[in-house]
């Protein structure tokens, strides 16, 4: 496949003090990195400290520009300005520190010739003042194998920090209410007013008037550009005028588990009794009113953490996750049938689900040949835009006995970061950041993954959901395929019943908050057709990639 190089409308990387030295370097056909001059690690994406040794010492060093392909997709859906699919997103180790991992193109290759292992060098494509590394196959025989995770997948526990105390902070709350708004394809309605029902139905469901709020937490705040929210804390006290004593919204967390977590903090220090908290996606309106040309759009230049991707036609979690699938399956033999149970799964349980937006009968047929989207990604690996908006009430647990339903309980978080957060400089083969906090979730409670009734688990892409079954121990390390074939296991009856309510894959995506609001249901045996029978212990994951986090229920 050859480089078919775009004009000045390609999206390209931000120049910083930082960075400029690597996005320029180029331009006498030789690539540079930072260099720790203590321990001689190479620092990438650039920082002012050494990962490795933690110097501030460090110089630019140039390197032989060869390499090694460890991950590749074919992206054949995906549309950037200058890059016409179909192209080839890779992922490369550099030969002189193979922990230094570049998201790139591969170019003047065919795919189907592409093996993981085999040498690439580089060549720049320069585009304005910069100069962007790609990569092409040397030719060279023979294939290495693909580097080591920094910490085993086998070994995560080993690396978690044992509790700081014995007193639990997830005691002192339960969640007391739950509510939705409307959920469906470009409902073209203001995100807003979605927030507003969303933040209605659940104060009722908690028997509780506005007045008795006195806490707002939501993700990931601010704007409500990309169709990722309403504008967050502040335009819903703007609508509402709830006063509350405290409040949280940022983006640097994992998702709305974050958002809940931060709540039960809240609630532990005293600090409110009652926080509601909320999560707005309107992304199938904001990409049709895009495609009208009805929204501005922005500058060309990507800054951090897009740069090292963006410009490469990686355009966001969908190519990293494919790579890393990919290598799931290079590594453990999954298949893309192994993943079509997942979809499969999903679907099944939203036609049991009548707010879901996919409910017709979904076979591997279909699956299979359905259109790819990225490799090993096709269309019902993928998540499905929607608009919709889901709140939920974390009251302070004395209260909890008062109102109308019974409380859920919050036994324990998995929170500890232990994987890169770059996305493409972290765990190999599996979800990055799902390891850790999975780990580190079952240090904090004396429940077991046996005790778990029904698994709640993220599934932006299908590839999500099989990290978290591994990473959680509802399997081992690689066992994925052999615990989902036949999709008996994580059926409503099986095992370990996933994603009741049809998951994002077929119920919509929502970012993780529809979530822990089926876990609730789930936990309150509300559920209908699809209970889970006698379901007392619910696991709940969110973040599609680094941050990310899981929860503890119990009924």
């Amino acid at each position: 496949m050859s480089d078919e190089s775009g004009d000045a409308a390609r999206i390209l990387p931000e120049l910083t003090i930082a960075n400029e030295f690597y996005w320029t370097s180029g331009a006498d056909g030789r690539l540079r990195f930072q260099q720790c001059t203590a321990c001689n690690a190479l620092i990438h994406p650039p920082a002012p400290v050494c990962r490795t040794c933690r110097s501030s010492d460090s110089a630019v060093t140039e390197v032989s520009g060869l390499g090694r392909l460890i991950g590749f997709t074919v992206n054949h859906r995906m549309r950037l300005p200058g890059l016409e699919p179909p192209y080839v997103v890779g992922h490369v180790a550099i030969e002189e520190d193979d922990r230094v991992r570049l998201t790139t193109r591969i170019i003047d290759a065919e795919p189907g010739e592409l093996r993981l292992g085999q040498q690439v060098r580089v060549v720049f494509e320069h585009l304005e003042d910069v100069y962007l590394p790609l990569f092409t196959p040397t030719g060279e025989p023979g294939l290495i194998e693909l580097p080591r995770d920094e910490i085993a997948p086998e070994d995560m526990r080993r690396h978690v920090r044992a509790p700081v105390s014995s007193r639990r902070f997830e005691q002192d709350s339960a969640i007391t209410g739950i509510g939705t708004s409307e959920i469906g394809r470009r409902l073209m309605r203001d995100p807003l007013s979605l927030t507003v029902d969303a933040c209605r139905a659940a104060v009722e469901d908690a028997g509780l008037r506005f007045e008795d709020i006195d806490g707002l937490s939501t993700y990931p705040g601010g704007s409500s550009a990309g169709g990722m929210g309403e504008g967050g804390v502040s335009a819903l006290e703007s609508a509402l005028r709830i006063r509350p004593s405290w409040y949280n919204g940022g983006g640097e967390t994992f998702g709305p588990g974050g958002s809940i977590i931060a709540a039960m903090l809240a609630v532990s220090a005293g600090l409110a009794r009652h926080v509601l908290c909320f999560r707005t996606v309107w992304q199938a309106t904001h990409e049709a009113l895009l495609r009208a040309g009805r929204l501005p759009t922005g500058s060309n230049r990507a800054g951090p953490p897009m740069d090292n991707t963006l410009p490469f036609g990686a355009s966001g979690a969908i190519h990293t996750l494919a790579m890393v699938a990919q290598r799931h399956m290079h590594t453990y033999g999954t298949t893309r049938e192994t993943l079509g149970w997942i979809a499969l799964n999903q679907r099944r349980n939203a036609g049991l689900n009548p707010t879901a937006i996919y409910r017709e009968p979904l076979t591997m047929d279909d699956y299979l040949s359905a259109r790819m989207i990225t490799t090993p990604f096709g269309l019902y690996d993928c998540d499905v835009p929607c608009d919709a908006s889901i709140a939920v009430v974390v009251s302070a647990i004395d209260s909890a006995s008062d109102r109308p339903h019974p409380p859920v309980r919050i036994d324990a978080v998995g929170t500890q970061i232990l994987e890169r957060v770059d996305w493409d400089q972290s765990t190999l083969a599996h979800e990055p950041q799902v390891l850790g906090p999975a780990a580190h979730l079952w240090s904090r409670s004396a429940l077991t993954p046996a005790d778990v009734d029904v698994a709640l688990l993220y599934d932006g892409f299908t590839f999500n959901c099989l990290s978290w079954l591994e990473g959680l121990g509802f399997c081992g390390i690689g066992e994925a395929r052999d615990f989902l074939d036949g999709g008996k296991n994580i059926a409503l009856d099986g095992v370990i019943p996933l994603n009741p309510h049809g998951g994002q894959l077929s119920h919509g995506r929502t970012h993780g908050m529809g979530l822990l609001h089926e876990a609730v249901v789930q936990l309150r045996g509300d559920a209908e057709a699809r209970q889970v029978a006698n379901c007392e212990v619910a696991v709940v994951s969110s973040g599609g990639l680094t941050p990310a986090g899981a929860l503890l229920l119990t009924r």
